[in-house]
């Protein structure tokens, strides 16, 4: 007998063969088999890591011994059983069927989900796919009842071809299904493989009734509008109330897995439903939105928004545990909230230690959206990164399969919208809507992923939409085929109403029992909602305490003792014991100490750290992201030190850090929109810290515009959401080019209104200093804009004394001539007003020229103006004409801002005749910057000398 025939014997008797162990064997040394085997093994052609994972089974399955080496089997009593022979052709035969099945098992597991039953309107014809049909594999119609080896796989020891298949097919090509051989991580594949392959749940009677209940009030409520207030857009769910099983699945799943605080993130489809059943909004107040006439009836502070943008906070019982929801403001920037909401998640668990599993987002998105809008993709790539990871998402995903008029052929080069998720290893399961029962399974397995892996996850709900994109929209126009298959389409409620009927859940009557009621509550609501009374809902959790505030130019506490100063200055200028740092950054640091002890000549970084020290001392954390930021993106700051011999990192402002403060600055990935938003929503989660994000260069927050204009800007007028953010915009005019000069303070400028933000553009480090301090020191929360500088981090005149941030200053908001003997006030025939850095080259200009009548007023705050200060230090200068000077071209920068309220106060101050202001700077330009040095340089030289040299 030839050893293949000897080794073989295994194939028969109680051992039965396990020929996947012998694969695995060839897999690790091809040498240690027959070589008539290892021909065969070599045929196979598969990745070896896919068949291993691919030969296991659910640990639930009963697995069988390892039997490869063993040549003998014992007979009963202890005696030993002679081997059986076979013939080669029937091992191999053996071997193929039982090899090739495992092959078609593992390419189900990876594309089974292209033959699943996803589309409740049956519009998207499943096509066979060629590598799901066994006679790829080399089966045939008459091979269905034969016999395979499986040794556990699907959780059979042996089955017919017939049963695999029928398995196969009813647990990846049913109603359910799920992508996840792409995970790289062997523990999650084998999690979802053992948890997804048992197949549908048994739900108790109760379940199902509360499956029932949810659709109910979903569609009756979506109902109920449409009969009240027909074509009033309100971007409904009909056609898509399975979501509102699979959002109460989750919120309940996560809160008996020990999530206390959940943040919910969507765009407009669907949100008055969710705000109406999930966050328990009175109906009546819900119903008073559709029919205000009188603005000023039911008008509460700021501007408002549009009832399908609105947020909301509550708590929800499950059992015997309470869930705080918030549901987070968003506007028609489909996907704008994404990264808000992680960065709010992001605070919440800061706040309890970073316990990631004690606060999770939840974000609902479109079909159109996920694929379509990159902040989607840069949020998702956040999710893992060391500043920004919460643990996973649940991404839910109301899959419509249309984007207001656009097809998904039309809008997307992936078979699903849910693709773009697998580039952060997140598993995505895809579930057809009309089976809430699948959709809470999914929902289930969706949550307990996230809990044991602390990663992202997508549940995918194909579904339709009823009534368009929005109810006051005629669908037909472009997708009538869709249309006339929704018309006739019973609803997921109808469906499963018959379902538990037919089951013998409910008795006939009892369902409609059930609508009238919830029927009856919404007419009592809406007889109700004239008596509704509109209420401001915010300053309350962690925002108790503040208050609504407007501004005003009042002197306000922000320096400390000079002792404290002292204090910071040497835990932050000392070189950490054994760490070895670049000769570059000790010479900094003993630079930075004597400064500090000296009192004298404090830069701007320095001032920074001061800043940043003296308020983590002071229990109050401070958390600062953007590109390269530990280091600053002019190598100024130094807020990480790297060791250079082990690459061991350090923060030095970490010793600083008491009575619970903590120091955070990340290095951000490349992405301004989704880190910005990340940090608002942080900074609107948690108003006791200092939160900043720092630009690479000042022009790169164009990448963030969305976030600026509809979160930043606006928020607080529009949903009552207060933030004290800090953005710091790298901004001068240094020859570096157009990308590189503007962080174009005229868009901040002419977005400012009702004290919705402060921008700022600041000469001195001491006065950076007391405004990053009074961001967390008033009572109240607003954005700040800061321009800062560039050259002027190491310019030997943009210095501070360190007794100018003490307890006895504050911070300036105009700066008056600074070189009294130079310029007195009765000499003056010129004043000229200016900002930022410019006041430095102005300054040097004149004092080169010892020129005698030219003053230098400087603007610290762009807004608020700053009128009240700026007509005091104006008074003496009775006869001087009054010009703005500015860096950048006349149609950019402050100019058309500042213009007007100049002249405001040159009238109320009685000064220059009663002369306007004048302009001198650059030309109007389409570009920020010229991209020649040269060029800049003259234009700089000009616009200098035009200021401060009269004319003869």
């Amino acid at each position: 007998m030839s050893q293949l025939t000897e080794n073989s014997s295994f194939l028969y008797g109680s051992n039965s063969p396990f020929i996947f162990e012998l694969y695995s064997r060839y897999l690790d040394d091809p040498t240690s088999v027959d070589p008539s085997w290892a021909d065969f093994f070599k045929e196979m052609g598969d990745a070896p890591d896919s068949v291993r994972v691919s030969s296991k089974g659910a640990s639930w399955a009963e697995r069988w011994p390892q039997i490869i080496g063993i040549k003998e089997a014992p007979e009963e009593g202890g005696s030993k059983k002679k081997q059986t022979g076979i013939s080669d052709k029937d091992a191999k035969q053996i071997a193929l069927d039982a090899i090739r099945t495992l092959m078609m098992v593992r390419v189900y597991r990876v594309r089974g989900h292209l033959m699943a039953d996803l589309d409740p309107l049956k519009m998207t014809k499943i096509e066979p796919h060629k590598e799901l049909l066994p006679e790829t594999w080399g089966f045939t119609a008459d091979d269905l009842d034969k016999e395979i080896i499986l040794d556990g796989t699907l959780g059979f020891e042996k089955a017919t071809l017939g049963e695999v298949l029928h398995k196969l097919r009813s647990v990846y090509c049913g109603q359910m299904t799920v992508e996840y051989m792409h995970l790289q991580k062997a523990e999650c594949r084998e999690w979802i493989l053992q948890n997804f392959e048992k197949g549908p749940m048994k739900l108790p009677a109760d379940e199902k009734k509360k499956i029932f209940e949810t659709l109910n009030k979903s569609e009756g409520f979506e109902r109920y509008l449409h009969v009240k207030h027909p074509g009033t857009k309100r971007f409904g769910l009909d056609g898509g109330e399975s979501f509102m099983t699979a959002i109460e699945t989750v919120i309940e799943s996560a809160a008996e897995g020990g999530v206390e605080d959940i943040v919910i993130g969507m765009a407009h489809r669907g949100r008055l439903n969710v705000l109406a059943n999930t966050l328990n909004m009175p109906m009546t107040k819900i119903f008073s939105k559709f029919d205000v006439t009188d603005p000023s009836s039911n008008a509460v502070e700021g501007s408002g928004d549009v009832k399908y943008h609105l947020g909301m906070s509550s708590d929800r019982k499950f059992g015997d545990k309470t869930v705080h929801l918030s549901l987070t403001p968003n506007p028609s920037h489909l996907e704008a909230v994404d990264p808000v909401v992680v960065g709010k998640v992001r605070a919440k668990q800061d706040m309890v230690l970073g316990d990631r599993n004690k606060a999770m987002g939840i974000m609902v998105h479109g079909d159109a959206a996920f694929p379509g809008q990159g902040v989607v993709s840069e949020t998702m790539g956040m999710s893992e990164l060391k500043g920004y990871k919460t643990g996973g998402t649940i991404h839910i995903i109301i899959n419509n399969q249309i984007g207001f008029t656009t097809s998904p052929q039309y809008s997307r080069s992936s078979p699903y919208p849910s693709d773009a998720a697998k580039s952060v290893q997140a598993p995505i399961f895809h579930v057809n809507g009309d089976n809430p029962e699948e959709v809470v399974r999914a929902s289930k397995l969706a949550v307990e992923y996230r809990r044991l892996f602390q990663s992202d996850v997508v549940l995918d709900i194909f579904c339709f939409r009823k009534y368009g994109h929005n109810e006051s929209d005629e669908p037909a126009f472009t997708q009538p085929l869709m249309c006339q298959q929704i018309a006739k389409h019973p609803s997921v409620l109808t469906q499963y109403t018959q379902r538990l009927l037919n089951e013998g859940i409910f008795k006939e009557g009892e369902p409609e029992q059930l609508k009238k009621a919830f029927t009856d509550r919404l007419d009592k609501a809406f007889a109700e909602k004239a008596s509704h009374v509109e209420k401001a809902e915010w300053l309350e959790g962690t925002w108790k305490g503040l208050e609504t505030g407007k501004f005003n130019e009042k002197a306000e506490k922000t320096g400390v003792s000079q002792k404290l100063l002292h204090e910071v200055g040497a835990k932050i200028s000392v070189i950490p014991e054994g760490y070895a740092i670049h000769r570059k950054i000790i010479r900094q640091l003993d630079a930075k100490k004597k400064t500090i002890e000296a009192g004298q000549s404090i830069d701007w970084a320095t001032a920074e750290a001061l800043a940043f020290g003296t308020l983590l001392e002071e229990g109050i954390s401070v958390r600062l992201s953007g590109q390269d930021s530990g280091r600053g993106t002019f190598s100024q700051r130094h807020a990480v030190l790297v060791d250079q011999e082990n690459g061991n990192r350090m923060r030095p402002l970490q010793q600083c850090e008491a009575d619970g403060s903590r120091f955070f600055v990340y290095d951000s990935p490349l992405s301004e929109y989704a880190v910005l938003g990340f940090e608002y929503g942080f900074a609107s989660a948690d108003p006791q810290s200092l939160v900043l994000w720092e630009a690479q260069f000042g022009d790169f927050a164009n990448g963030a515009q969305i976030i600026i204009d509809q979160f930043i800007v606006a928020g607080e007028s529009k949903w009552l959401r207060m933030s004290g953010l800090v953005m710091l915009l790298p901004h001068g005019y240094e020859g570096q080019g157009p990308e590189h000069s503007s962080a174009r303070p005229e868009r901040f400028l002419q977005m400012c209104a009702e004290d919705n933000m402060q921008v700022v553009n600041l000469t001195t480090p001491a006065n950076y200093y007391h405004a990053l301090r009074r961001q967390v020191k008033r009572k109240f929360r607003k954005p700040l804009i800061v321009m800062t500088p560039k050259s002027l981090l190491r310019h030997k005149l943009c210095v501070s004394d360190l007794s100018e941030m003490t307890d006895k200053s504050t911070f300036t908001y105009v700066y008056p001539e600074s070189d009294m003997e130079l310029a007195a006030p009765q000499n003056i025939k010129r004043v000229v007003l200016c900002t930022g850095k410019v006041y430095y080259d102005l300054l040097e200009y004149r004092r080169e020229n010892k020129l005698r009548d030219v003053a230098i007023v400087r603007v610290e705050q762009l807004y608020p103006f700053p009128a009240k200060t700026l007509t005091e230090i104006l008074k003496p200068y009775k006869q001087a004409e009054v010009i703005w000077c500015q860096e950048e071209p006349q149609n950019q920068g402050y100019w058309h801002f500042v213009r007007d309220a100049i002249d405001e106060v040159i009238e109320s101050s009685k000064i220059g005749n009663g002369k306007r202001v004048r302009y001198i700077g650059r030309s109007a330009s389409a570009s920020t910057a010229t991209g020649s040095y040269a060029t800049h340089e003259h234009e700089q030289k000009t616009l200098i000398q035009q200021a401060i040299k009269l004319k003869d």
